[in-house]
């Protein structure tokens, strides 16, 4: 089926505000006397305020009674540092108009509550390139579950396997591969050499380097590694296992409540 829908996640991506995200709940988190390593901070990144605290706060022992004012502390927080030191990602200015001059549906998907959203798209002045804005606030599910891709393909009037996602996170790439969706990785320059993106369909420096040789391969029937991430279902315990009807031969198993987050490929 042919691509004709692009999704952007938001944050990392197309404003560098992962850094203020985490300082913002970075000082939430010392509120409770709670620090954490840059390790611990990036396998938690792209979920959304609540489970990401929620994730914290269970491991260290601290009383969901106070995670409410906490989630607020850090949107208000974040919303704030991103609209006044937000800055555009290299390679924005170039990959809107490229999608848009190939007649692409173009949407951002992001875990970031509507509000920020609002706040980035008026901020980098890209309103007329989009055409829907879609969060996973209030989904039942955020990243890495796919239900925000899906509800975007749903609100364009498209299947998922005709939709390419941008991503910079684990959780994100994950999300968009468990769609059926192509999935393109801009990691964050000291990422980059992670294998851990070796599922994503093409890696990249900077949004910059998408070319017309990408999105040919991309559209081709080429079996490439993310495709082993199909037929992926999220589970009540928020794990993601293989959808046990499928047929394919891997397995794919996400612990949201381990430290570190693993990817076991099973023939």
């Amino acid at each position: 089926m042919q691509l004709n829908t692009v999704l952007f996640d938001m944050d990392g991506l197309l404003i560098d505000s992962e850094p203020l995200w985490q300082e913002a709940g970075l000082e939430a988190l010392a509120q409770f006397g709670i620090s954490l390593t840059e390790e611990q901070y990036d396998n938690t990144k792209g979920l959304r305020t609540p489970e990401w605290l929620e994730h914290w706060f269970r491991l260290y022992k601290v009383s969901m009674v106070h995670a409410p004012e906490a989630i607020t502390f850090i949107e208000d927080t974040a919303r704030e540092k991103i609209r006044t030191k937000g800055i555009v990602m290299p390679g924005v200015d170039y990959i809107l108009p490229f999608f848009a001059e190939r007649n692409f549906n173009i949407a951002i998907a992001s875990s970031s509550p509507m509000k920020l959203i609002d706040v980035v798209v008026e901020k980098l002045e890209i309103a007329h390139y989009l055409k829907a804005k879609v969060s996973a606030e209030k989904l039942p599910y955020g990243k890495p579950h796919p239900q925000v891709f899906m509800e975007a393909a749903q609100q364009l009037g498209v299947q998922p396997t005709q939709c390419i996602v941008f991503e910079d996170s684990f959780n994100g790439m994950i999300a968009a591969k468990a769609a059926k969706m192509k999935c393109v990785m801009v990691p964050a320059p000291q990422e980059h050499y992670k294998n851990r993106w070796d599922a994503a369909d093409c890696k990249l420096e900077s949004l910059a380097d998408f070319t017309e040789k990408e999105l040919e391969v991309l559209g081709g029937d080429f079996f490439l590694k993310g495709a082993m991430f199909f037929s992926l279902r999220l589970d009540s315990e928020c794990n993601l296992r293989r959808n046990e009807t499928a047929s394919s031969q891997y397995k794919y198993i996400f612990t949201a409540e381990t430290r570190r987050r693993r990817v076991i490929l099973l023939e």
